[in-house]
């Protein structure tokens, strides 16, 4: 498979190259391969996830592994409001 390479100038300050750098070493990589892979996860976690609100966007998963009925519900709604 045939890949274009194309060359991208990052403006950083030196703190960062110096991190990223030993990152990309520590991976085995290099930085543009972590900046591309980071670029990709970027695109797959657009197309996951729905624009929502900021509460609803706060909440999302707060429930997850729990096993809640109706009856669960009905049963917080009455200690609430009686």
């Amino acid at each position: 498979m045939y890949v274009m390479n194309t060359k991208l100038t990052l403006r950083m300050d030196e703190e960062q190259i110096r991190r990223a750098k030993a990152e990309a070493s520590r991976r085995g990589k290099s930085v543009s391969q972590m900046v591309g892979e980071f670029v990709d996860g970027l695109g797959s976690r657009i197309r996951e996830e729905p624009s929502l609100p900021p509460i609803t966007a706060s909440l999302v998963g707060v429930l997850k592994n729990k096993r809640l009925s109706e009856a669960d519900y009905k049963k917080h709604l009455r200690e609430k409001h009686l």
